[in-house]
């Protein structure tokens, strides 16, 4: 890294045959302390996410490790300060996603990345992508009419969707936001519990009920509820219908059969636009009954119009441990059609 202006940092470097060491200085005093965070609480993050240890001298950094782990904590530091000259406020939790993306692909830009604002919520908190896998995702439900989530759960690929049809909607691109998902039973009976069938499908479709109201907020989310400019319904109710000038989600897709996927996917009318969401390893579905999802992958992938993101666990946006758990759960038992996940 060479300074390429007054503002960026400064930097040299120092190496032996084990370890190597990278020095970055930042003029900008204010810039510095929004990179380092409270009490160095970002410069903490890299440490434990790139595995190296940062030594702090006013604005002047020594990051030390392994080369492979400096240069790539000397990377994700220079440019969340570029980000923070950018005017984004860098979080603690970014720093790890920051880490991930360039430990995966070393010349991604973060910029294009963080500073993609696909939405505001009520509570004005941008929603972007959190990676480059996220990035992807975006960047096909632009380009694509249909498109389709695939990867473990905690990746985005729910509340991303909300969001880009919150957006839609909002620009006037759309009229309307379907979501639907399968009522299918975890290891659970939906007639063992109580109340009518509207109140005994509504757990399934709360998660759906959350991204929206984070996105819009409750009473808003409710109001465009009421008007039907908001349809939140089981898979059922999509037979027979024509989706015109619609964002439609389709989440859980894994759980749907063959026949539910063709009728869901020949739902969409003009000016309209579907995202399909779903975790191949987590199918509910009875032993011998083919994943509607894992079908769709197999006959779609080559069709034009239609995109496909996987994610894997190290897209996970929510827990550190989360990772870890998905990764112990793939090293124990054979992951579920494992070629399915091949782009």
């Amino acid at each position: 890294m060479t300074p390429a202006n007054p503002q960026h940092p400064t930097a040299s470097a120092e190496t032996s045959p084990r370890l190597t060491s990278k020095k970055l200085t930042f003029p900008d005093t204010e810039a510095a302390k929004i990179l380092f965070g409270d009490l160095n609480k970002n410069l903490l993050a890299v440490e434990k996410a790139a595995g190296v240890t940062i030594g702090v001298r006013g604005q002047a950094l020594t990051v030390s490790g392994q080369p492979h782990e400096v240069e790539v904590a000397a990377g994700v530091i220079d440019q969340l300060h570029n980000l923070v000259l950018a005017g984004y406020p860098v979080y603690c939790q970014d720093v790890a996603y920051a880490v991930r993306a360039l430990e995966r692909s070393p010349k991604a830009d973060l910029k294009e990345i963080f500073l993609d604002q696909v939405y505001i919520t009520a509570s004005h908190r941008i929603v972007s992508p959190k990676g480059i896998n996220q990035k992807s995702y975006i960047d096909s439900i632009r380009a694509n009419d249909i498109v389709f989530g695939i990867g473990p759960a905690g990746t985005g690929k729910t509340y991303l969707a909300v969001a880009m049809a919150v957006a839609a909607l909002t620009t006037g691109r759309v009229k309307s936001i379907i979501l639907t998902r399968p009522a299918v039973e975890a290891g659970e009976r939906l007639g063992f519990l109580p109340g009518d069938m509207a109140q005994k499908v509504n757990p399934y479709l709360r998660p759906l009920h959350d991204a929206l109201n984070d996105m819009l907020g409750r009473p808003k989310a409710a109001e465009l509820t009421e008007q039907g400019i908001i349809e939140i319904a089981p898979l059922a109710f999509m037979r027979g219908r024509t989706l015109n000038n619609a964002f439609v989600i389709l989440d859980e897709a894994q759980n749907t059969s063959r026949e539910q996927m063709k009728m869901f996917l020949t739902r969409l009318g003009f000016s309209s636009q579907a995202v399909v969401t779903g975790d191949i390893t987590q199918i509910d579905l009875p032993a011998a009954q083919t994943s509607g999802l894992v079908d769709a992958t197999k006959i779609l992938k080559h069709v034009n119009g239609i995109g496909f993101t996987f994610f894997t666990a190290a897209d996970v946006v929510r827990h550190p441990l989360v990772q870890e758990i998905i990764r112990a759960y793939d090293k124990k038992g054979p992951r579920p059609l494992k070629g399915v996940l091949k782009n």
